[in-house]
C-alpha cells in the first residue's frame, strides 16, 4: 500500500478512538527513528508526545529489537502458568526497582488493565469494595478503569459502578483560595480529603487511587508534603494507598517511578507505557511483600490471557536494561532543567500562557484567555469553536507532534532527545504561542 491507500483503507474499516470518524485524517508513518517519523511522502515530523507518553526510547531502538527477535526464535508465545525466561528476568528486574516493601507484579497488557487488577487485588486483600479517586484524572477506559477516572472521558461509562468515589486535585493554580505557601495548601487539601473519609466510613474503603503526577489532565504536581500526608491518612484510616505510574513511570519525572520524587512507599503500583516503551502492549501491578504474602494461601481472582506475554517481556527486559546502560534518567534530569527554564520564558512572553507545569520531561502549558481571570481558551469539557483543535493544528504544520486536553497543550518527548533537539522544537512552539496571543486572546 501507498501512503494515500492506509488512509483510505483505515477510514473505511477502522474505528479511531476519541474521533468522531467524519473527520478523521490519519498520518500514514512510513519509518520512525529516534525522535522522529516519516511519513510516505518524505515529511519528517517530530514526536513531542512520545506518541501516548509511551515511546519513552523513541523509534527504531535496536537492542529493544533484538530482543523481540530473539525471543520469537525461540517460542512467541507460552500461557501464564508456564515458566517463560523473559517473565521471570522480567518480573525479578521490576522488583529490584522497586521499595522495599514491594513482593511481586502481576503482568498485564496496557495501563487500564493494570488499574482494574489493583483494584481488584485491594478488595480482595480488604475484604472491602469503596475506592477513591480524583477528579482530574485518567486511569484508562475499560468499564473499572473508566470509573476510576474523574474527567470527562468517563461520561459514557455512567451511570457507573457503585463504591468508586472522588475527591478534589491539589490543584493550586485553579484553587479559588489564595494560599500563602504550598504546605498552606496541603494541609488544606488533606483535611478535606480526611473529612471525606470520615464521611464515606474508612471502614468501607479498600484503597486511594492516585496518578502520582496528573498526566494528560494537566501535569498537576502535588504541593510539598501532599503525598507523604495521603501515604499517612492510609496508614491511619488502613486504606492502600495505589500509585498509577502508566505515565510517570520509567524516568519520565527524572525518577524510575514518579513516587520517588516524593519519599513514599505505595502499597500497589500500577504500569505500562514505558516499561516496553510501545515495541510490545504490557502493563502490570505490583503488589507490597504483606499483599503478596496473603495471596499464598488465599486465591488470586485475577488472570488474562497474555499476562506477561513472553515477547513484551523480552521487549521489557531490554528497556529496563537500556535505562541504567545509557544513563536515562541523567539526560532527563539535564534536559528537564532546559525544558523548565524555555517554558517559564515563554510564560513571562505570552499573554495566552497561564501556568507551566514541568518536572523532568513532562510538562504541559495551560491555555487562558486571560492571565489576571485565569479563564480558560476554552470551557472545561468543551471545545465549542475548535480552538484547541487549532492550535494543535498550527503546531502540526510544523511537524511538532503532539496533543492537548482540556486547555492545555502537553509536551513530554522521547527520553533520549538532545538538547538541540529540545531548542529546535520548542522554538516551533513559541511560534504557534505568538499566533495564539494574536488570534484567540
Amino acid at each position: 500500500m501507498n501512503g494515500e491507500e492506509i488512509k483510505e483503507t483505515l477510514k473505511k474499516y477502522n474505528l479511531q478512538s476519541w474521533s468522531k470518524q467524519r473527520n478523521i485524517n490519519p498520518i500514514p508513518v512510513e519509518k520512525g527513528e529516534g525522535i522522529y517519523f516519516w511519513d510516505y511522502e518524505g515529511n519528517r515530523y517530530s514526536d513531542m508526545s512520545s506518541q501516548l507518553v509511551n515511546m519513552n526510547l523513541g523509534f527504531g531502538n535496536k537492542e529493544i529489537a533484538d530482543s523481540i527477535k530473539g525471543q520469537v526464535d525461540k517460542y512467541c508465545f507460552v500461557g501464564p502458568s508456564y515458566g517463560a525466561e523473559s517473565r521471570a528476568k522480567l518480573a525479578k528486574k521490576i522488583i529490584e526497582l522497586m521499595p522495599d516493601n514491594m513482593g511481586k507484579v502481576f503482568f498485564t497488557n496496557a495501563g487500564a488493565e493494570s488499574n482494574e487488577n489493583a483494584v481488584k487485588m485491594a478488595r480482595m486483600f480488604t475484604g472491602k469494595t469503596k475506592v477513591f479517586s480524583r477528579y482530574r484524572s485518567y486511569h484508562g477506559s475499560s468499564f473499572g478503569a473508566g470509573n476510576l477516572t474523574g474527567e470527562p472521558r468517563r461520561y459514557a461509562l455512567e451511570p457507573g459502578i457503585p463504591g468508586f468515589v472522588k475527591f478534589f486535585d491539589p490543584y493550586i493554580y485553579r484553587e479559588p483560595i489564595e494560599f500563602e505557601s504550598e504546605e498552606a495548601a496541603t494541609k488544606y487539601y488533606l483535611a478535606k480529603l480526611r473529612e471525606q473519609i470520615i464521611y464515606e466510613g474508612p471502614d468501607s474503603i479498600a484503597a486511594i487511587v492516585m496518578e502520582t503526577i496528573t498526566g494528560s489532565n494537566g501535569i498537576i504536581i502535588p504541593p510539598k508534603g501532599y503525598l507523604p500526608g495521603v501515604r499517612a491518612l492510609c496508614d491511619e484510616f488502613k486504606i492502600l494507598m495505589i500509585c498509577d505510574e502508566v505515565m510517570t513511570g520509567w524516568g519520565r519525572t527524572g525518577k524510575m517511578f514518579g513516587f520517588e520524587n516524593f519519599g513514599i512507599k505505595p502499597d500497589i503500583v500500577t504500569f505500562a507505557k514505558g516499561v516496553t516503551c510501545g515495541y510490545v502492549q504490557l502493563g502490570g501491578a505490583v503488589v507490597s511483600k504483606e499483599i503478596a504474602e496473603y495471596f499464598d494461601d488465599n486465591l488470586l481472582s485475577c488472570g488474562l490471557t497474555y499476562s506477561g506475554h513472553p515477547l513484551a517481556c523480552a521487549a521489557g527486559v531490554a528497556c529496563i536494561n537500556y535505562y541504567e546502560k545509557e544513563n536515562i534518567l541523567e539526560n532527563v534530569n539535564e534536559l528537564g532543567k532546559v525544558l523548565g527554564e524555555k517554558l517559564e520564558e515563554m510564560k513571562d512572553n505570552h499573554p495566552c500562557i497561564g501556568d507551566v507545569r514541568y518536572i523532568g520531561l513532562f510538562s504541559a502549558v495551560e491555555l487562558v484567555k486571560n492571565k489576571k481571570t485565569k479563564e480558560p481558551l476554552v470551557p472545561y469539557g468543551k471545545d465549542p469553536e475548535g480552538i484547541m483543535v487549532k492550535i494543535i493544528g498550527e503546531l502540526k504544520e510544523r511537524r511538532f507532534m503532539t496533543y492537548s486536553h482540556e486547555n492545555m497543550v502537553l509536551i513530554a518527548p522521547p527520553l533520549i532527545i538532545t538538547k538541540e533537539q529540545l531548542e529546535e522544537e520548542l522554538a516551533k512552539l513559541d511560534e504557534v504561542l505568538e499566533i495564539v496571543d494574536k488570534q484567540f486572546i
